[in-house]
C-alpha cells in the first residue's frame, strides 16, 4: 500500500490530472502509441526529457547512418514511408518521417521534462508521476510537476542510456575516449590510430566510415558475433528470414541463413570473428543481440584495412595492452559498447520490469502489466515490434476508455489535490 504524506512535497509541486494515458518518451515507440490512441479518440500526454523528437536518433547517431532494415520493417502504424524513399532510408529521411508523423497526428510532446519517479498509488488507484521541467535559457530554473493518471505507458526504449565499460588504466590513457553516441564523422580522425571497441552494427559501420576518412583502424572483438550479408541475391536478408519463418521453425531458418552467409561472405573465423553457438535469430529473440548486417566492413577486414584484435587487458598512456600480450599505439578510442534501458532508475514499486529494465514477460506478452502499466519498444524486435505493441496498447486502453466514457466518471479523492487537468 502506497502512502503519500506532506513530506513528499505534494503541495509544493504543481499537480495535473491527465485524462487518458501518460506516455514517457517521444521516440518512435511513444509516437506510435500516440498516433494509435488518436485513432481511438483517447486523449494523452507525451513527456520527453530532451528538447526534440527521437533524441537518440537525432543526437546520438553518426552522420552516415542508414536504417539497417528495409523501410517496410521500420515504418510506424497508420503511416507508411513516402514512396520515393530508398529501401534503406538515411538518418535525415527517417527524422523527416518522424517529424511528419508527429505533425500529421498532432502528437505535440512536452519537451525538456524528465521523469524522476513513477509509482502506483494503491489508495487512489492511480499512477503518480513526478517530473522536473527544465526551463533553460534566460528564464532559468526548473519546475517540479506531478501527474496523476490512470494509465502509464513506458516508451523510453531499450537504448535510453549509453554503456561505458570500466577498463583498467583508462583514466591514465590520455587520448580522446568517446562513446559511439558522440561519434558523427571520421573527418576528425584522418591519419590517426583509432581503436574501436565493439563489433556490433554501430562498431562495424563506424569502422567503415573511419576507413573512408583514411584513419588507421583497429577493432576490438571481445565476444562472438554473427555477421550476415544485408542482401541475398538482391533480396533483404531480414525479408528472407521473415518469409522463411512463415513455413519453417526458427532453428531451421537460422541454419539456412548461416549457410547462405558462408556462401556469400566465406569463413569469417579466419579474420578473427567467431560465430556464437546459437543462431542469429535465436540470439536476437532471446538475448536481444542483433546480428551484424554487413554493408562493406567485412571487406575492409579481409583487406587488412580494419585490424581485428581480441579483448583489452589494460590501457597505458597513449597505448593499449591486449589480452594476448600485444601493445598498440592509440590516439583515440571509440566505445561502440551499446546502450541499456533506464527504467529501473525511475519506475518504482513494480515487478513488471526486471533489473535490466526489460519486461519480465517475453515477446509477445511483454506489453501489458498490472494497474494500467504498459511497455512499448522493449520487444528486441526493432521498430516492427514496437509498432505491434503500440497497436495493442491503444486497442486495450481504447476499449476501457470507451466503456468508461459511456457513464459519468467518479472523481476519486486524490484528484482534489490537483491544481489543473489536461
Amino acid at each position: 500500500m502506497a502512502h503519500w504524506s506532506d513530506h513528499d512535497g505534494l503541495f509544493k509541486r504543481k499537480c495535473k490530472l491527465v485524462h487518458g494515458p501518460l506516455i514517457v518518451g517521444a521516440g518512435p515507440s511513444g509516437l506510435a502509441v500516440g498516433a494509435c490512441l488518436k485513432k481511438h479518440g483517447v486523449p494523452f500526454v507525451i513527456l520527453e526529457r530532451s528538447d526534440r523528437l527521437a533524441s537518440l536518433w537525432q543526437n546520438r547517431t553518426y552522420d552516415r547512418l542508414r536504417l539497417h532494415l528495409p523501410k517496410q520493417f521500420c515504418q510506424l502504424p497508420k503511416l507508411p514511408f513516402p514512396d520515393d524513399f530508398p529501401e534503406y532510408p538515411t538518418k535525415k529521411q527517417f527524422m523527416d518521417y518522424l517529424e511528419s508523423y508527429a505533425k500529421i497526428f498532432e502528437l505535440n510532446p512536452q519537451f525538456n521534462e524528465t521523469v524522476q519517479s513513477a509509482r502506483y498509488d494503491e489508495m487512489g488507484g492511480m499512477w503518480r508521476v513526478r517530473t522536473v521541467v527544465s526551463r533553460g535559457g534566460n528564464a532559468g530554473g526548473n519546475t517540479e510537476m506531478e501527474y496523476i493518471c490512470q494509465w502509464l505507458v513506458v516508451a523510453t526504449g531499450e537504448n535510453a542510456e549509453c554503456v561505458m565499460p570500466e577498463m583498467e588504466g583508462l583514466k591514465e590513457f590520455g587520448g580522446q575516449v568517446i562513446h559511439s553516441c558522440d561519434y558523427k564523422s571520421g573527418e576528425a580522425y584522418r591519419g590517426k590510430q583509432v581503436l574501436v571497441v565493439g563489433c556490433g552494427n554501430s562498431g562495424m559501420e563506424i569502422c567503415l566510415d573511419l576507413c573512408h576518412h583514411n584513419a588507421f583502424l583497429t577493432m576490438v572483438v571481445r565476444d562472438s558475433v554473427h555477421v550476415l550479408p544485408r542482401e541475398v541475391l538482391g533480396k533483404s536478408t531480414i525479408d528472407l528470414a521473415v518469409a522463411l519463418m512463415k513455413w519453417l521453425p526458427l532453428c531451421l531458418t537460422d541454419k539456412i541463413l548461416l549457410v547462405l552467409s558462408w556462401m556469400i561472405l566465406g569463413d569469417i573465423k579466419k579474420y578473427g570473428l567467431t560465430r556464437p553457438s546459437e543462431g542469429p535469430l535465436e540470439l536476437k529473440y532471446t538475448q536481444g543481440k542483433t546480428p551484424v548486417l554487413d554493408i562493406g566492413a567485412l571487406g575492409k577486414i579481409k583487406s587488412g584495412a580494419i585490424r581485428v584484435v581480441p579483448g583489452i587487458k589494460r590501457f597505458l598512456p597513449g597505448r593499449v595492452e591486449l589480452i594476448d600480450g600485444r601493445v598498440l599505439n592509440v590516439d583515440s578510442v571509440i566505445m561502440a559498447t551499446g546502450y541499456r534501458s533506464n527504467v529501473p532508475s525511475w519506475l518504482q514499486g513494480s515487478d513488471f520490469f526486471s533489473k535490466d529494465g526489460f519486461p519480465k514477460e517475453p515477446f509477445p506478452n511483454g506489453w501489458k502489466g498490472k494497474s494500467g502499466l504498459y511497455a512499448v519498444g522493449f520487444t528486441r524486435r526493432g521498430l516492427s515490434g514496437a509498432s505491434l505493441d503500440a497497436v495493442r496498447i491503444a486497442e486495450d486502453i481504447g476499449r476501457v476508455w470507451k466503456e468508461e466514457t459511456k457513464q459519468p466518471k467518479h472523481i476519486i479523492a486524490c484528484h482534489r489535490r490537483c491544481s489543473s487537468q489536461i
